[in-house]
């Protein structure tokens, strides 16, 4: 966002601000109000604080300007190093524009230069006041205009956009190598969640801070004490940070937190603006900003420092310094034990970091609990105060965004889609959300709708359908359709080993096993993965031993007046079922008839059992399940269920029903992502991301506080089950 008036004030309180004082965990959506601009061109304009979103004169050659070029990223970009990641930070998303900005640079550079093909891009950006897609789309479109240039780039930021609720929505742009992590909240405390404590050798940090809050006389919190704080913290000597703003509590904020700043000219008719590089923090303290709010009057209390730092040529950090992130001992090749949704991911979420994945299973991918027919994408709800850190609804939405992207690979390819988008009706027979607390969240992505409509939705024709949960993007996820994109990554290979020890050195760690002939098999890679469900504490003693739940899935042909009458959609009740159509390769895994329309509903619930034998008696319990819930299926489903097939598998829970996702204690190289309980499809693409962020050290779109709950090493998993 950019300011229209520059005014040097220290005014730490605003009546603006406290007026929109709120719940951290909910949102309130920016109000845009426009303005017609000195050439007659209407301009978007902050309803919140009164200030426009970018230059009247040109907003996008203001941030190439400010931003670009005066935190040098396009010479910095230029010289990154082979698998190297930069990361860059912003405070107040705004528009876009500035990251649309750094996007086209990104390409371009990409383009001329052929070294950059295996490097990266991290952009993480906060708002506390989003703007609403029809909104942002209505914005952009002027930009779509005046700069075609961005106009594909504008599309699929649009398409990408997260719905407007607190917490970290990461947005992949897998063919720019490209991350997008939009923190949305209140900025200091979205970027106290930053874990930098990286449980590898690599500790994330930010290399270039973009500071683009309305001005400091509009809004003082984007400019206050705790955001600095936090820059500190994120920051290493040669992090550099740039700004429109000159005013007085911005030179000394940045100065008492470690940066050495200069005043260089401003864009436009802005006579200045401060760019800033973090020297050596080792002597700063941690609480020396107390008079930030004092000599409000003064213009330059530190021009000593300031003059000092002009006589400098560039605010440019030495290349051939500590700017550059060390990628010597980043993994080059990595192992992943398990084949099923966690492996798969995560051997994804590693290929796509440039890593060679050897990917390992004792018998086949998918062979295990993972490699149902379909299962059905839909979150567990949560009251909106706890979103934020509420694992299951930030997976869904990642993992709705990221199976969306992947079917326009499957469509490239000429392979099935992998989510059939279909919606879900959560009859709430089930649920810790009512109705009321549904309507706190935004309509596309959870809502409740009226009786009549939920009827013409599901096909229902008597049931009472006066409390429901309307799931817009919901869908069915195809594993075979998954796992089939996954294994055609060209660093993904699959090899079938049955892993018998897991030995670790400094330098690397080695797998013993035989493979399918029987034969003793010996690979080493920088480090491993145990992704093998309740498996994996044979394999690791440090792994907790989760409790085994088994689950049996029963579907069933359809005869032709069943079609008819059966639900159009998913339903959620005390279990779940679906209608779908059998696609080519679906047969690989089960027993289905492709091209066919298959109903499928259960599962059952039997704890501590580890046979995957199908039962009768399990097909009876799941019919039993769905009637009882929905009585008008009794006369629907078959009741002889001697034709019906199914899948039986081991869920892996935890007492505390967190996964367990981290690197082993006492250990450098073995991680573990497990015990995704029946949530895998939901939750395990984002933590296979926070996984490889850990091992990378880059910042997890996970906080500190979540990674904490998710770690293999947390107390609730030091008392074994009894």
């Amino acid at each position: 966002m950019f300011e229209s008036k520059d005014t040097d004030t220290s005014s730490t309180t605003s009546k603006n601000t406290q007026s929109l004082s709120f719940h951290s965990s909910n949102i309130t959506p920016a109000k845009i109000d426009w303005q017609m601009d000195d050439t007659g061109n209407k301009v978007p304009v902050s309803g919140e604080f009164g200030d426009v979103y970018f230059s009247n004169a040109d907003g996008l050659a203001e941030s190439r300007h400010v931003f670009l070029a005066h935190n040098q990223l396009p010479e910095r970009l230029t010289n990154l190093a082979p698998n190297q990641c930069f990361t860059v930070a912003e405070l107040g998303f705004g528009t876009g524009l500035n990251f649309l900005a750094t996007w086209q640079l990104w390409r371009q550079l990409r383009d001329i230069h052929p070294q950059l093909a295996t490097a990266k891009l991290q952009f993480i950006t906060t708002e506390k006041f989003p703007i609403p897609l029809t909104d942002l789309t209505q914005i952009l479109a002027l930009w779509g205009q005046r700069a075609p240039e961005l106009t594909t780039l504008i599309e699929l930021l649009l398409a990408a956009y997260p719905p407007l609720i607190a917490g970290c929505h990461r947005l992949s742009f897998f063919d720019d190598n490209l991350t997008v992590d939009i923190w949305l909240g209140d900025a200091a405390e979205s970027l106290a969640k930053l874990a930098n404590n990286s449980s590898s050798s690599h500790v994330p940090y930010v290399d270039a801070w973009f500071l683009d809050g309305f001005a400091p006389s509009c809004n003082s919190t984007l400019w206050a004490d705790s955001i600095f704080a936090q820059m500190q913290r994120l920051s290493r000597p040669n992090t550099t940070a740039a700004t429109y703003s000159c005013a007085g509590i911005v030179k000394r904020a940045l100065q008492d937190c470690g940066f050495q700043i200069k005043k260089v000219k401003g864009f436009g008719r802005k006579n200045e603006m401060l760019t800033a590089i973090m020297l050596d923090t080792i002597n700063l303290t941690d609480n020396n900003n107390g008079n930030n709010s004092k000599d409000t009057n003064s213009k330059d209390t530190n021009s000593k420092d300031i003059t000092s730092y002009n006589n400098t040529s560039t605010a440019a950090p030495d290349n051939d310094s500590q700017s550059a992130k060390p990628t010597d001992n980043l993994p080059a090749h990595s192992i992943v034990i398990g084949a099923g949704v966690s492996g798969l991911l995560t051997a994804w979420s590693l290929a796509n970091r440039g890593i060679q994945v050897t990917l390992l299973d004792k018998s086949a991918p998918l062979a295990g609990a993972s490699g149902n027919p379909r299962a059905l994408l839909a979150p567990k709800m949560t009251p909106i105060h706890h979103v934020d850190e509420h694992l299951h609804t930030m997976g869904y939405l990642y993992s709705s965004r990221l199976y969306r992207c992947l079917n326009v690979d499957a469509k490239k390819s000429g392979l099935v889609p992998i989510v059939e988008p279909t919606g879900a009706l959560d009859l709430l027979m089930k649920a810790n959300i009512g109705t009321e607390q549904i309507a706190d969240y935004p309509d596309e992505m959870a809502t409740t709708l009226s009786h009549e409509q939920a009827q013409t939705v599901s096909g229902l024709k008597t049931q009472d359908l006066s409390e429901n949960l309307y799931l817009p993007q919901s869908g069915l996820v195809n594993p075979q359709a998954l796992k089939d994109t996954i294994l055609m990554h060209p660093l993904i290979h699959f090899q079938q080993v049955d892993v018998k020890s897991i030995s670790e050195t400094k330098e690397s760690v080695c797998i013993e096993g035989s493979n399918e002939d029987k034969q003793t098999i010996s690979i080493s890679a920088d480090n491993v993965v145990i992704c093998a469900a309740f498996e994996s504490h044979q394999l690791d003693k440090r792994i907790f031993d989760c409790r085994k739940i088994r689950g049996q899935l029963s579907w069933f042909t359809p005869t032709t007046e069943q079609l008819t009458i059966l639900p159009k959609i998913p339903l959620k009740y005390s279990g779940y079922c679906a209608l779908f159509t059998a696609q080519t390769g679906d047969a690989q895994l089960n027993d289905v008839v492709e091209q066919h329309s298959q109903f499928l509903l259960g599962a059952s619930f039997i704890r501590n059992d580890t046979d995957i034998d199908i039962r009768t008696k399990e097909h009876q319990i799941s019919r039993d399940k769905l009637v009882t819930a929905i009585p008008e299926m009794d006369s629907i489903i078959p009741t002889d269920i001697s034709l019906w097939q199914g899948r039986a598998g081991i869920r892996t829970q935890t007492p505390d029903y967190h996964p367990i996702v981290g690197v082993l204690a006492d250990s450098k190289r073995i991680w573990v992502m497990s015990a995704m309980g029946a949530k895998g499809y939901a939750i395990a693409p984002i933590c296979a991301e926070a996984l490889t962020d850990m091992m990378l050290g880059t910042f997890a779109p996970l906080s500190t506080a979540m990674l904490a709950r998710l770690s293999p090493n947390r107390t609730r998993l030091q008392t074994p089950l009894t």
